[in-house]
């Protein structure tokens, strides 16, 4: 049989249709990261006015019901008529596609939102938008409806002069099916993040869903200094001033900041192009690291700290312990894949190198005692990995990639398919016993954990690759050498799933272990391959029937579904251990019918924080957070 294909079946989507009908292509996802996604374009475009000097405040606020409005104080959204639509500018770059002032040259030097489809988009997936333009001493409105203008463009005067433009929204529930709630702290996350890197931009965001409403205001004088302070504020400085580079060459504006610490082991590079960050790294981040490297073995060679026979210092050495923000502000910027993470210009590589390399050799020539600090903790650093050389070399003789035997305790998958296979990091042997009779053997391993895993935020390298734990973990997992470039063809398996008991032992092993990922790999994380597993807390029985319940809440939800006089069993499951494998596979395990958390970072600095305030050394900023915030977050049994 076959079926006519002929032009009738090409159909052709029209103006913002295409949208609505694959939101994903979009904005990624039409969950919760899509939903706030709607918020970042219209800010964006706020601050594209704002990197043009035109814009110094916005303000995003939340209403009551639940829709969003961004104001700015920037040109405005032009109104006249545009020569090619006929419409005016304004409703051309609400309804049409890859329309905006940032593709010809004069409208915009540099800006973020790069496609042109930033403000379109959130129109198409709104069930409305109201647009009000204050420019040429008139206020401009015009409402929309699902992408479609419902009302004709209005103008009256302006008796305040003023001038902007004000983007109001309500997120489409036929789109945003999972939730239509902004969440707070994801968005105040980005918003400060955005306030660091646009020195003196005064942003203020408003929440007024609670009362009183919540009110914050993001202004920094000090840049991306500001923001190297406030990430290393719970760490002890190597040196009391923020290295700080700033300058233009050929239209590439760069901006750096460094500050290194004496009780960190690892480094924190934060990049940034155009506003966006580049999770992925890039020229601008390669040009930072070869500077580093190079500028620090030159004066360690001419102060004499590294003797001519002796090799170089390592980029990882040099990095040790440095929080760094770069910031750079591309005219053309080539981003790498869709989503925008990882900057590809090669010329912004050599930019970086070379206005780094004379400020900071300037720096530490003026600057011995800092200079000495930074060599001394770089040249520690290289001593203790030559120490851990010989462990390194015990794993890479043991790795996959050799074809050497995995831990004995680890109950591998039959596929060698990594997109299709999982693993599950489970808490003790009867747990383990448990998941190894429950799971599917095809696509899901097992590897049962022996007590509470090396802490790696207070470790150096030599005694990690020493820890029987953390040796398996490396092995079975497939995982490069600490340092080395993360390796994704290496993994063998894509889904890593940490699977813990419901107390506050199994939280404690469930943070060491997202401690391991974040410090020793922290690409893991950064690329979505790992995971927490929610297994229930109660199983209810009554009559034939039992139900599984995941919270205290839903718990008593579903006792209220019961009649008064109900009879009915609570077993709470305190441990996985306690769950035959059948229950486990059902609850846990079943891709059919299971829960899965995946742990993502939408704010890089703010987690490094947690991490060094919760699994640092220093108690003082521990005992501090708990204090503040522990009966809100149950923080029961941390170790202060």
């Amino acid at each position: 049989m076959t079926s006519s294909y002929s032009a009738k079946q090409i159909q052709v989507l029209e103006g913002l249709d295409p949208v609505r009908k694959r939101p994903g292509m979009y904005i990624g996802t039409t969950g919760p990261r899509g939903l706030h996604h709607l918020v970042y374009e219209v800010v964006d475009n706020s601050i594209d006015e704002a990197l043009a000097g035109y814009c110094t405040e916005i303000e995003i606020e939340i209403k009551e019901d639940g829709s969003c409005s961004v104001t700015d104080n920037g040109r405005g959204i032009p109104t006249d008529t545009h020569p090619t639509t006929g419409k005016s500018a304004l409703e051309t770059v609400m309804t049409v596609l890859h329309a905006g002032g940032k593709f010809g040259g004069g409208g915009y030097k540099v800006s973020g939102g790069l496609h042109g489809v930033g403000i379109s988009v959130v129109n198409a997936l709104s069930e409305w938008v109201e647009v009000t333009v204050w420019r040429d001493q008139k206020v401009y409105q015009h409402r929309y409806e699902r992408g479609i203008p419902v009302t004709e463009l209005t103008s009256q005067p302006d008796p305040d002069n003023k001038r902007g433009t004000r983007v109001h929204f309500l997120p489409d529930a036929q789109i945003f099916t999972e939730t239509r709630d902004f969440d707070y702290n994801t968005l105040a996350g980005r918003l400060r993040e955005l306030a660091y890197l646009n020195a003196g931009v005064k942003i203020t965001f408003i929440d007024r869903r609670q009362t009183p409403s919540r009110e914050e205001v993001y202004c920094y004088e000090g840049g991306i200094r500001e923001y190297v302070s406030y990430m290393n504020r719970d760490k002890e400085p190597l040196h009391q001033d923020i290295i700080y580079v700033s300058g233009e060459r050929n239209n590439v504006q760069v901006e750096v900041a460094l500050q290194w610490s004496v009780d960190a082991y690892n480094d924190n590079l934060l990049g940034f192009a155009n506003n966006i960050r580049t999770i992925d790294g890039g020229t601008h981040l390669e040009g930072l690291k070869a500077v580093l490297t190079r500028t620090i073995n030159n004066i360690a060679r001419k102060r004499n700290k590294i003797k001519e026979h002796e090799s170089n210092l390592a980029g990882e050495n040099v990095r040790e312990g440095l929080t760094a923000v770069i910031s750079v502000k591309v005219p053309d910027p080539e981003f790498e894949g869709q989503t925008k993470t990882k900057l590809g210009n090669t010329e912004v590589r050599g930019i970086v190198d070379s206005l780094v390399g004379e400020v900071l050799n300037e720096y530490l020539e003026f600057n011995p005692q800092v200079a000495d600090s930074i060599l001394d903790k770089a040249i520690q650093a290289f001593k203790a990995a030559e120490a851990a050389r010989h462990a390194r070399e015990l794993v890479r003789r043991k790795s996959v990639l050799e074809s050497s035997p995995l831990p004995g305790k680890l109950a591998d998958c039959s596929s060698r398919d990594p997109s299709e296979s999982e693993i599950f990091l489970v808490e003790g042997d009867s747990a383990g016993g448990s998941a190894k009779q429950g799971r599917d053997r095809r696509f899901q391993a097992i590897l049962p954990l022996r007590g509470k895993i090396l802490n790696i935020e207070k470790t150096d390298d030599s005694k990690i690759y020493k820890n029987n734990e953390i040796q398996a973990l490396i092995t079975a997992l497939g995982l490069g050498i600490r340092g080395e470039e993360f390796d994704s063809s290496a993994l063998r398996y894509h889904r890593i799933i940490i699977m813990t008991d419901a107390d506050v032992d199994g939280s404690h092993i469930r943070t060491l272990l997202l401690t391991f990922f974040y410090r020793y790999q922290r690409q893991l994380v950064d690329q979505g391959y790992i995971y927490i597993a929610c297994p229930p807390l109660y199983k209810i029985e009554r009559g034939r029937n039992h139900y599984y319940c995941y919270s205290d809440r839903e718990l008593q939800l579903r006792l209220r579904e019961f009649p008064d006089n109900a009879n009915y069993a609570i077993q709470r499951f305190k441990g996985l251990g306690e769950m035959m494998p059948q229950q486990l596979w059902e609850t846990t395990m079943n891709p059919e019918s299971r829960t899965l958390k995946r742990i993502e970072i939408e704010d890089a600095a703010e987690a490094d924080r947690i991490f060094t305030i919760l699994m640092g050394d220093r108690v003082g900023p521990r005992r501090e957070f708990i204090e503040t915030h522990g009966s809100r977050l149950n923080l029961l049994d941390l170790d202060i």
